[in-house]
């Protein structure tokens, strides 16, 4: 008998859940972003349901929009991913800890020595999240008075990467012999010096850090654009994506994993994971009321200014309380502007509504009994528009344990996820290669994810 495709689930915890009314819903922790005894039992939480991966995101500057929307939003600051991560790894022994790290103002030695350290302290638990950094407030901070162009933050992106897994390898598996008795505690011979000459980066190496556990941390990357998604097809062993159909999901699937076979790597050496916004309830009912309670806490001020950039339009003079008016064109996406009249027509939102979805999470989102969301989480995964989903929970701590104590539990009697850890690391409990140490290594029964 075939064994069934099994499903991967990470969370999207940034630290905490990304809808801006969640930190007022009722029982929810507003400080949870800086409240570290909470962000462990929450990283425990996900641990016991068996969980891949805890996700923390990251930005380098105040997100720019009006500061009347950002004064109520609790996603505008946050820990520093490392040090959060760092922490949690000694609160948990099997859940992968995966934190973004920015191509565009970082310097390659800088994040191979952080990764490397967390990978050690957790045991072999971590993933690295290549971005390229798109908000132009950020430059800002980095002494720059314009944004580096897309094309270009690809091209060093690309780069920093080979440079990044370069330091990786600067150590064979078994340069440390630690001999007591003569006194010899590394091989020299068994140390390489990257001297890396290129376009951007000009570094000597070796790092000063034994090889990863893992062999190099996971490799997560989330670009959707041309150059984001030939990168995850050379690069990524986790993609983190956000298709809002099934239909969408396929096509986003074929596409990266189709680059994947013309650059000579495996297809299941890439586990692609859409977002999914996840709220679940006794009866699809109660969820739905769930959903809409959550939204009522979007303010209207904020959540109006995000209709208004959906459409390209000013919503600011149409009736709150009736529903959306024609939309004249305008210069703005055309698909953007489409999706939100559809979400519109179909849902029969009132303005304020779809505002206040818009202003709290409007993509793809599975809200209803727990046999509903497993039903959609199999077809998505049978379908292969995905690998499995990155979660993103509407509140805390209660969405969260919802999804553990009764979501889980109807995945597993399915067969598509699992009742225990398949082993210590990340990379086993993905079904992921260990990658070749290209300085130290035969090409023979290791993998080489670095085409």
């Amino acid at each position: 008998m075939t064994e069934r495709r099994q499903l991967r689930l990470g969370a999207v915890m940034r630290p905490t859940t990304i809808h801006t009314g969640a930190w007022r819903y009722p029982g929810a922790y507003p400080d949870a972003n800086f409240n570290l005894a909470h962000l462990k039992r929450f990283a425990q939480t996900l641990e016991g349901g068996r969980f891949d991966l805890f996700f923390m995101a990251d930005h380098l500057g105040v997100l720019n929009m009006p500061l009347d929307a950002l004064k109520r939003s609790h996603t505008v600051t946050s820990f520093e991913p490392f040090t959060l991560l760092a922490a949690l790894a000694g609160a948990t022994e099997r859940l992968g800890l995966v934190a973004t790290a920015s191509t565009t103002f970082e310097e390659p030695f800088h994040i191979a020595r952080r990764f490397a350290s967390l990978d050690h302290i957790s045991g072999g638990r971590a993933g690295w999240n290549i971005v390229t950094t798109s908000n132009p407030d950020s430059a800002l901070n980095f002494g720059l008075e314009e944004h580096v162009e897309h094309g270009e933050r690809y091209r060093r992106a690309r780069e920093f990467f080979d440079v990044v897994t370069g330091l990786w390898d600067s150590f064979a598996d078994d340069a440390f012999i630690r001999d007591v008795e003569s006194g010899v505690y590394f091989d020299p011979a068994k140390l390489h010096a990257l001297n890396h000459k290129g376009a951007h980066f000009s570094v000597r190496g070796p790092l000063n850090i034994a090889r990863p556990i893992q062999g190099w941390p996971v490799i997560v990357q989330a670009g959707a654009s041309e150059a984001g998604r030939q990168l995850a097809a050379e690069t990524a062993e986790i993609a983190f994506t956000s298709q809002s159909s099934l239909a969408d999901g396929q096509r986003f699937y074929a596409d990266v994993k189709g680059r994947m076979d013309k650059v000579g790597r495996a297809r299941d050496h890439l586990k692609i994971l859409p977002a999914a916004f996840v709220v679940v309830g006794d009866t699809l009912e109660e969820a739905r009321a769930k959903r809409a309670k959550l939204d009522s806490l979007v303010h209207y001020d904020s959540a109006i200014a995000s209709l208004s950039v959906s459409l390209g339009h000013d919503a600011s003079g149409f009736d709150p309380d009736a529903p959306l008016p024609e939309i004249p064109e305008s210069n703005a996406s055309k698909s953007s502007r489409e999706r939100v009249v559809e979400l519109a027509r179909r849902e029969k939102l009132t303005v304020r509504q779809l505002a206040q979805r818009l202003g709290g999470y409007a993509g793809l989102a599975f809200v209803g009994a727990p046999a509903g969301i497993a039903d959609q989480m199999e077809e998505w995964l049978l379908a292969e528009a995905s690998d499995g989903f990155n979660v993103m929970l509407p509140y805390l701590p209660g969405g969260l344990e919802d999804f553990v104590d009764k979501v889980v539990p109807e995945l597993q009697r399915r067969g598509i996820f699992r009742r225990e850890y398949e082993g210590a690391t990340l990379r086993e409990n993905l079904d992921l290669p260990r990658p070749r140490n290209r300085f130290f290594d035969s090409a023979e029964g290791v993998a080489d994810v670095s085409s």
